[in-house]
């Protein structure tokens, strides 16, 4: 009975054979890519980084690097490139050893050692950001006083001129897919289950696992800085909270505005690259609280007075915005309208 206890499930044996298949393919896809986006550059730069090499601009990238005193990037240079490949090919390997050996103890070992290795490599990346962001050559010929280039590690961050993202590739989330199935074997294994009810075990689990995931795709919005960020459709400081919107790209880039006018102009002259994008607008009765832009009510009229003469204001439900609208003589209008 006990040696029975102590051996692998049949979906934990499958959920490991698939793993192990995701990270083999990972090594020859793009792990993580680095996008940096310019108006000089309208198609934007992409620094693709595989487990051996990189790949995509990466010539361009070293000229505009050797600009501003950053070291031109050569993948010999990276011991990284050398190993990774053999590291990730390693925990394929061992997955389905597991497999064979038909052990939780060696499970136990492998999620550990997996999430481990996890933890090392995205601490190994920042350091290689931090010293390519911040040891600059004195000599170059662009220095600003104070300003570093690090990358973000995960995200956006506006560096110059140009915006950076920096975001998991196919191979990368193929790896992230890998530590999560060995996490739900994990968890099937060490019967962390036997908590829930047999019917509503497993979804709190997959809900977890779905809300982790979420948070490292989906983009969210931040905090309008009143008397401090500026338009980016007509320059002007945002300072009135009432009126202020925002969007925000798939990639997690933020632009803000004064005035809902300037978010439609910017949205008209730049469509083709705000695919996806999500649109936030202030409600007009919080101080600078944002509202999707889907689930608000807007109203239009003059007697509004909004800072670029888009005059409209937006409110979380229709009683309000009927009221107001009685009293500033405006009129409800409609996003979709307002987009057509």
């Amino acid at each position: 009975m006990k040696s029975t206890e102590n051996k692998l499930g049949t979906l934990s044996k499958v959920l490991l054979i698939v793993a192990a298949a995701l990270l083999v393919t990972s090594i020859f896809t793009p792990i993580w890519r680095i996008e940096l986006d310019a108006p000089q550059y309208p198609e934007g730069l992409a620094l693709l980084i595989y487990a051996n090499k990189l790949a995509g601009d990466v010539d361009i990238i070293n000229g505009l690097n050797h600009y501003i005193g950053m070291k031109t990037l050569h993948a010999e240079e990276f011991i990284e490139f050398t190993v990774l490949p053999y590291i990730i090919g390693f925990y394929a390997l061992f997955s389905f050893l597991v497999v064979f050996i038909n052990k939780k103890k060696a499970l136990y070992i492998l999620f550990a050692a997996f999430v481990l290795f996890g933890i090392v490599a995205m601490v190994d990346f920042w350091r290689w950001e931090y010293n390519y962001g911040h040891n600059l050559d004195p000599s170059a010929a662009i220095i600003v006083p104070g300003m570093a280039y690090q990358p973000p590690l995960i995200g956006f961050k506006q560096l110059l001129n140009f915006g950076a993202y920096s975001i998991p590739d196919l191979g990368g989330w193929l790896f992230i897919a890998s530590g999560l199935l060995m996490g739900i074997s994990f968890t099937v294994e060490s019967k962390i289950l036997k908590r829930f009810k047999k019917a509503k075990g497993i979804t709190p689990i997959l809900v977890v696992s779905f809300l982790a995931l979420s948070s490292c795709i989906n983009p969210k919005s931040e905090p309008i800085k009143l008397n401090k960020d500026k338009c980016d459709n007509c320059g002007m400081t945002i300072t009135d909270p009432k009126f202020a919107a925002e969007l925000v790209t798939k990639k997690g880039r933020v632009y803000k505005y004064d005035d809902l006018k300037c978010m439609l102009n910017y949205r008209k002259d730049n469509l083709a690259k705000l695919e996806a994008a999500q649109y936030y607008v202030s409600n007009f009765l919080a101080d600078n609280g944002l509202l999707s832009i889907e689930t608000v009510f807007l109203i239009k009229g003059e007697e509004l007075n909004s800072p670029m003469g888009g005059n409209m204001a937006a409110f979380n439900n229709k009683t309000t915005a009927y009221e107001y609208a009685t009293k500033y003589k405006a009129t409800l209008v409609n996003w979709t309208t307002l987009t057509n």
